[in-house]
C-alpha cells in the first residue's frame, strides 16, 4: 500500500460499520477513506457491506450506490464513467487507477479504497490537484511556433510524425502516474512528476513545434527532470497502458544529445 499525506499527528481511526440489507446473498466489503479537514477530526476508516447483486460490476458502482442508498455524506470525483475523463482516479486496493475502469469481480477479500496517495485532501477520496496542474501548465502545453501557418492550410505532418505523438496524447491527466512515484511524493514542489514530464515530451517530438530549445532549456534542472529514477512505477499505474518513464528516458537523451 503506498503512503499518504496526513496531517500532522494524525491516525487513521476504525470508523462506521454499515450492513448489508438483510437477506443479501451477495455481500462485497469496502473500507473506504473518510476525512473532513474542516471537522478537526482525525481520518477514519468507514466500513460497507453492499449487496452486489444490485449493484453495477465497477468500483465506481460501488460508490455511487454507497452515496446514494448507504450514506448520503461519502464524498468523491466522478464524470465520464467511460475511463476519459480521469476524475475518479483513487487507490483501489493498494494501487492507483479509475474507479470507472476497475471491476470488482477482478478484487479479492474486502477493497480497501483511500484518495491517491501523498496529495492534500480536500475532502474523502477528493485530492487537491492544485499543483498537479501547475506543473502541468508549466510546461506550455499547447503548439508554439514562429513562422506563420499556412493560408491555404492547416499544419501539416507525415503519419511516422502524427504516431509520435498519438501515445503521450492520450494522457488523461489522472494522476495515477505521478502519485505512484516515490520521487514525486518527496519532490513534488520541485519535480515536474510523470503526468507533466509525458505531456512535455509528447510537444518535444511533435514535428509542427518549433519551441525545442527553449522546452528543453525549461527542463534541464536537476529536480524538474532528474528526480526520475526510473522505478517504473509510473507505467505500471496508468490506466490507459502509456508510458510515462519511456518519454522521461527519451527527453534525458535528447538532452544529453544536445549538450554533445
Amino acid at each position: 500500500m503506498a503512503e499518504f499525506q496526513l496531517p500532522p499527528n494524525s491516525r487513521i481511526k476504525p470508523g462506521k460499520h454499515f450492513k448489508a440489507p438483510q437477506g443479501a446473498a451477495n455481500v462485497r466489503t469496502f473500507s473506504i477513506y473518510r476525512y473532513d479537514p474542516d471537522s478537526g477530526e482525525n481520518p477514519r476508516l468507514d466500513t460497507y457491506e453492499v449487496d452486489m447483486d444490485s449493484c453495477g460490476p465497477m468500483v465506481l458502482d460501488v460508490l455511487i450506490k454507497i452515496k446514494n442508498e448507504i450514506d448520503p455524506t461519502l464524498t468523491f470525483r466522478r464524470s465520464c464513467r467511460e475511463g476519459i475523463c480521469g476524475s475518479c482516479a483513487m487507490n483501489i486496493a493498494g494501487g492507483n487507477t479509475l474507479a470507472c475502469t476497475q471491476a470488482t469481480e477482478d478484487l479479492k477479500g474486502e477493497v480497501k479504497i483511500y484518495p491517491l496517495p501523498h496529495m492534500p485532501v480536500v475532502k474523502d477520496l477528493v485530492p487537491d490537484l492544485t499543483n498537479f496542474y501547475a506543473q502541468y501548465a508549466s510546461i506550455k502545453p499547447w503548439l508554439q511556433t514562429r513562422t506563420p501557418a499556412p493560408s491555404d492550410s492547416e499544419r501539416l505532418q507525415s503519419k511516422d510524425d502524427q504516431e509520435k505523438i498519438n501515445s503521450p496524447s492520450a494522457c488523461i491527466l489522472c494522476a495515477c502516474c505521478s502519485t505512484s512515484c516515490p520521487s514525486y511524493w518527496w519532490n513534488s514542489d520541485r519535480y515536474l512528476g510523470p503526468a507533466a514530464l509525458l505531456a512535455a515530451y509528447r510537444w518535444l517530438v511533435d514535428s509542427r513545434d518549433e519551441a525545442t530549445g527553449e522546452r528543453l532549456d525549461e527542463l534541464e534542472d536537476p529536480f524538474r527532470l532528474y528526480r526520475c529514477h526510473t522505478i517504473m512505477n509510473c507505467t505500471n499505474a496508468c490506466p490507459k497502458d502509456l508510458n510515462p518513464a519511456q518519454a522521461i528516458a527519451e527527453t534525458k537523451k535528447m538532452l544529453a544529445a544536445r549538450s554533445h
